[in-house]
């Protein structure tokens, strides 16, 4: 799989003196081998920082450490390190200890949406199983920043039983995630496991792996892995390529062996400042991307937790590298721009406006080149009034195993059969007083 070049092997050679070809490609001697210290980082990079900013470095530990596979390390182009996207991800920086007061330890509120061990539930047919809290490496930008501290635990297997439980008693929940931490660091046999109990709740329809391992530590893709994963389909598996540099002949060999295994692959980038700002950089890697079957998911807006102020960009950015994909591109290589909402409301898809304005019978649309159209409505369309009376509907449903869902939200609004007209935030003011005033009459 991949290559194995002289810098790898000068790093490799310091490391560890009697390191070979295949150590190098062992993904559990690449993690053994985890450069943690500013000064290996120094010493294999061939690189001096200033006696300044090394105190701030190492004042950056103290607080957010350090880790990094000697492969991704190997990445990093040392004559410009500085400007290099894999350095800006893996090595510290003082910014980090520069906290805004937007800055929060869980801005998505992971853990207040967690019914159960390893759970959180926050949309109506899906749930995010944590299932481990070892990674390959700990990138700069995590969002979980929070949960360093236990980088290297493994839930038991009695913990990870009551979220299956949970998972098992609701069921809603048609789509389970699994993610951590990395859940590729976990065994195979420890892997399989999990799949096969969450393979045994009929109500769920399909399983997704979060990883970074094809970008930092392609070598865990093994033979063994990808046969494993095969016996657990439905499955998905989305990875996390920020950068073009980052898809390298071994990262190209580890997914095609998930895709070869007809494993769907997707890919969640974060809008990173100084790394992928950009539209030409950011349009190269979803080429590469699909060029490799993998699909562009999302594109996030850098997270408000801590420590990442430097990486984050004006969400006007966001939408000028959409913008250049959107009809300059094939339409499945353009991802979909996202917010995940701090409060945990989700996320929220920011994307450019082509609905210009409307009327009762036309639509107004521009398109990716400015040219302004209409679209003309129909001059007759009779809905179909819906009052979830389906044995009634002249609609031929034949939906085999659908299960209705309470409606919330605006879907609650939209739908026939709910009584409700608004939905009224809490804590306003004059609901409140209104309120007030009926208790008292």
């Amino acid at each position: 799989m991949g290559i194995y070049n002289t810098t790898q092997k000068e790093i490799a050679k310091q490391l560890d003196s009697g390191a070979s070809r295949s150590q190098w490609k062992d993904w559990k001697w690449q993690r053994t081998h985890l450069i943690t210290s500013i000064d290996e980082v120094e010493r294999l990079l061939e690189v001096k920082f200033s006696p300044e900013r090394k105190v701030k470095l190492v004042k950056t530990l103290e607080k957010f450490p350090l880790a990094i596979t000697p492969y991704y390390l190997s990445l990093i182009d040392t004559a410009d390190y500085e400007n290099d996207p894999v350095f800006r991800q893996a090595v510290p920086d003082p910014s980090e200890l520069l906290l805004s007061a937007c800055e929060m330890s869980d801005p998505l509120a992971e853990d207040k949406d967690s019914p159960a061990p390893q759970i959180t539930h926050r949309y109506p047919d899906r749930v995010l199983f944590h299932v481990s809290n070892v990674c390959s490496m700990y990138c700069r930008h995590c969002t979980r920043k929070r949960k360093v501290g236990d980088r290297d635990s493994i839930p038991a297997r009695d913990t990870l039983k009551e979220g299956i439980k949970y998972i098992a008693e609701t069921p809603e929940v048609r789509d389970v995630l699994l993610s951590g931490g990395d859940p590729f660091l976990l065994s195979d046999k420890y892997l399989d496991w999990i799949l096969t109990e969450l393979g045994k709740i009929d109500h769920v329809e399909v399983i997704r792996i979060g990883t970074r391992t094809p970008v930092v530590l392609p070598y865990r893709i093994t033979d063994e892995l990808v046969n494993m994963l095969k016996k657990h389909q439905p499955l998905w598996v989305n990875t996390h390529f920020n950068h073009p540099r980052e898809i390298t002949a071994s990262s190209k060999a580890a997914l095609a062996k998930l895709a070869d295994a007809g494993i769907p692959l997707g890919n969640q980038t974060v809008l990173l400042a100084g790394v992928n700002d950009c539209p030409r950089i950011m349009k190269r890697l979803v080429h590469k991307l699909v060029q490799n079957r993998v699909r562009p998911y999302y594109l996030y807006q850098c997270d408000l937790s801590e420590g990442l102020k430097h990486f984050r960009t004006p969400v006007g950015k966001g939408i000028e590298i959409i913008e250049s994909l959107i009809g300059h591109t094939s339409g499945f290589a353009v991802p979909t721009y996202v917010i995940d909402a701090p409060g945990g409301g989700g996320k929220i898809p920011v994307m450019p406006t082509y609905l210009i304005s409307w009327s009762t019978n036309k639509v107004v649309l521009r398109n990716y080149e400015g040219i302004i159209t209409t679209y003309k409505e129909p001059d007759s369309y009779e809905p179909i009034f819906c009052d979830r009376n389906c044995n009634d509907c002249s609609l031929q449903l034949k939906l085999d195993g659908a299960d209705e869902l309470k409606s919330v939200g605006i879907s609650r609004l939209l739908s026939d059969s709910n009584e409700a007209i608004t939905l009224v935030p809490g804590g306003l003011e004059r609901i409140e007083r209104r309120s007030d005033v009926e208790e008292d009459e």
